[in-house]
C-alpha cells in the first residue's frame, strides 16, 4: 500500500509539474507571437505557426526529459525544427527570427533543470521576451507595407528571392525589408506581391 501511494504522490506531483510548466510556456508564447508580433504584423499564418511549433517542442521537449532520454537527442530535435523551411514559400528573416524564438521558449520551459527553480525559468523567459520587445517595439522602425503585381514571374521562386528584393528596391526606390508572395496567375505570368519597407 506504502508504495502504491508513493507512485500517486509521484504522479501528482508529475502532473502538478507539467501544468506549472506548461502555463509559464502558454503565457510566454502568447506574449511573443500576439502581443508583440500578431498585433503589430497582423499575420495569422505566422501567429499560428508560431503556436504550434512552440507547443510542439514544448511537448516533445517535456517528455523526452520525464523518460530521461539523452538530452543531444533532444537538442536534434530543435536543432531539425529550427532548420525546417517551407518549399513553397521563403520564411522572411524577422519571421524566422520569431519563429527560432518561439522554439527556444519551448524549449526552455520543458526541460527539466535539477538546479534551477521555476522561478528561473520564468525570469529566462522574461528576459527573452522583454529585450524582443524593446528591439521590435522602440528600436525597430515601423513597417509599412504595399500592394502590387510581379510581372518578372520567374523571381518568385525561393531560390530567386533576394533577386526579387534587389529588383524591387531598385524599381520603387523604397527601403524594402521583406516581400510576400500573393496569388499567383500562372496564364498572365503575374503574381500579387505585398511590399513591407521602412521610411528613410
Amino acid at each position: 500500500m506504502d508504495s502504491i501511494a508513493i507512485m500517486a504522490s509521484n504522479s501528482n506531483l508529475m502532473y502538478l509539474d507539467f501544468s506549472i510548466k506548461f502555463i509559464i510556456n502558454l503565457i510566454a508564447i502568447i506574449f511573443l507571437s500576439g502581443v508583440i508580433y500578431y498585433r503589430r504584423y497582423k499575420d495569422n499564418d505566422y501567429f499560428f505557426v508560431m503556436m504550434v511549433f512552440n507547443l510542439v517542442v514544448f511537448f516533445i521537449g517535456y517528455l523526452l526529459s520525464s523518460v530521461q532520454l539523452s538530452m543531444g537527442f533532444a537538442f536534434g530535435i530543435f536543432a531539425v525544427f529550427s532548420l525546417l523551411r517551407y518549399r513553397t514559400q521563403v520564411i522572411p528573416t524577422k519571421e524566422m527570427t520569431f519563429l527560432f524564438a518561439a522554439i527556444t521558449i519551448g524549449i526552455i520551459n520543458s526541460v527539466q533543470f535539477q538546479n534551477f527553480s521555476k522561478v528561473f525559468v520564468i525570469f529566462s523567459n522574461s528576459i527573452i521576451i522583454f529585450t524582443i520587445y524593446i528591439l521590435e517595439l522602440i528600436w525597430t522602425k515601423s513597417e509599412k507595407s504595399k500592394d502590387g503585381i510581379l510581372e518578372k514571374i520567374e523571381l518568385i521562386k525561393p531560390e530567386n528571392y533576394n533577386l526579387l528584393m534587389e529588383d524591387m528596391k531598385k524599381r520603387t526606390g523604397l527601403n524594402i525589408t521583406r516581400i510576400e508572395i500573393g496569388r499567383i496567375d500562372f496564364v498572365k505570368d503575374i503574381a500579387n506581391i505585398k511590399i513591407y519597407y521602412t521610411e528613410r
